[in-house]
């Protein structure tokens, strides 16, 4: 490369992280940390153990995305010197590690513009991820365990913590669906571009002659409801079940009646938790996942008046979302965006960065047109 391509390169990266660090209001940033720093160091602050979990989780994001900020910042500028020592003593070694620097810094630069795009009304939420078994039998239960593991590697390889609500399992193998929170701010906006159904083509282990199977598997994301949002449900409109809560193969894992399952009868919405211990708490985190199920449905009532009056017919996003074909090829690949993988492996073992990138960009594609 040129010097002067290097120049007129670095001089780019230095705008768009210019324009980066504008959206990202560092300075707002800087006193909001203050702010959850003086109330993190309330004595009292763990006597309301979910206002904690808030206040510390959105500190802890804040401070990461601060210092990456501040690092990358630093790193494009330290890449002038880096090339013009290089040049000035004429290293071939020097420049060759600043060419692999730069590729790396203009990486990381795309990584954080995407996250300047998720300015929708609930990006900035929790996630509440929904997976449930469709068409296919065993291979879909199997399938959507599958997905389940893909998206919590993911949170763990990011270090984002999860809670699992709730987990149905399938009889022969997998599970018919499975509900958990993905508890870091801009989770939603993160991952509501993998909401669709997913596609499996594979040679299914559970044909004993051997034969190709196609299954799938929904993937509901919704934005964890706060208090802002009245969503009210009267005591009334519900019908409360209490179980024995299981596990795999149907074995006790609880000797109480304490899993619950909420039916919103004006809505037919059912939902269930039996991850906690006893049913107030679960009866609790069965209600935040109605409210954020009764949210979305005021969200999508919402948009479908307005894409009639913009004759969109709202079909912009499609149901059918990603396919992973494991026979008689090896390739993961967006039917929206075409962004596809070869290793289906690593991206059922959580590496979906690229999908949600892509799916981010997307999506701010079909607002802008």
């Amino acid at each position: 490369m040129a010097v002067v391509d290097v120049s007129e390169e670095l001089k780019s990266l230095s705008s768009t992280m210019g324009s980066i660090e504008a959206v990202l209001n560092l300075d707002k940033m800087r006193a909001d940390i203050a702010v959850l720093e003086e109330q993190a160091a309330v004595p009292s602050l763990w006597e309301d153990p979910e206002n904690a979990q808030k206040v510390t989780s959105k500190l802890s994001y804040l401070q990461g995305q601060l210092r990456r900020t501040e690092e990358l910042r630093s790193r494009i500028d330290d890449l002038e010197v880096l090339f013009e020592l290089a040049d000035d003593e004429d290293d071939a070694d020097a420049r060759a590690e600043a060419d692999t620097e730069l590729t790396s810094v203009r990486k990381a630069l795309d990584e954080m513009e995407v996250r300047t795009l998720l300015s929708g009304e609930y990006d900035a939420r929790e996630a509440l991820v929904n997976i449930r078994a469709e068409a296919g039998g065993v291979d879909a239960a199997d399938f959507a365990e599958q997905l389940q593991r893909m998206y919590l590697r993911w949170a763990e390889r990011h270090g984002y913590k999860t809670e699992v609500y709730d987990t149905s399992y399938a009889e022969e193998a997998g599970i018919k669906s499975s509900t958990f929170v993905v508890q870091i701010p801009y989770a939603y906006g993160t991952l509501s571009v993998e909401q669709g159904t997913h596609r499996l083509v594979r040679i299914s282990p559970f044909d004993n002659q051997g034969r190709r199977q196609t299954s799938f598997a929904g993937v509901e994301v919704l934005p964890v409801v706060e208090q802002t949002d009245h969503v009210e449900i009267d005591e009334a409109d519900l019908r409360i079940d209490v179980y024995r809560s299981s596990g795999p193969g149907g074995q006790g894992v609880n000797t109480t009646d304490s899993a619950v399952r909420l039916t919103h009868l004006p809505t037919g919405i059912v939902v269930s938790c039996q991850n906690e211990r006893s049913q107030i708490q679960n009866k609790a985190s069965a209600m935040n996942v109605l409210q954020a199920k009764l949210l979305e449905r005021r969200r999508r009532e919402e948009q479908a008046k307005m894409d009639a009056l913009k004759g969109d017919g709202g079909n912009s996003w499609g149901n059918q979302m990603r396919s992973y074909v494991l026979h008689p090829y090896q390739m993961v690949k967006d039917l929206r965006t075409s962004h596809e993988v070869g290793n289906p492996q690593a991206v059922l073992d959580g590496e979906i960065d690229g999908f949600l990138e892509a799916g981010i960009r997307w999506r701010k594609q079909q607002e802008q047109q």
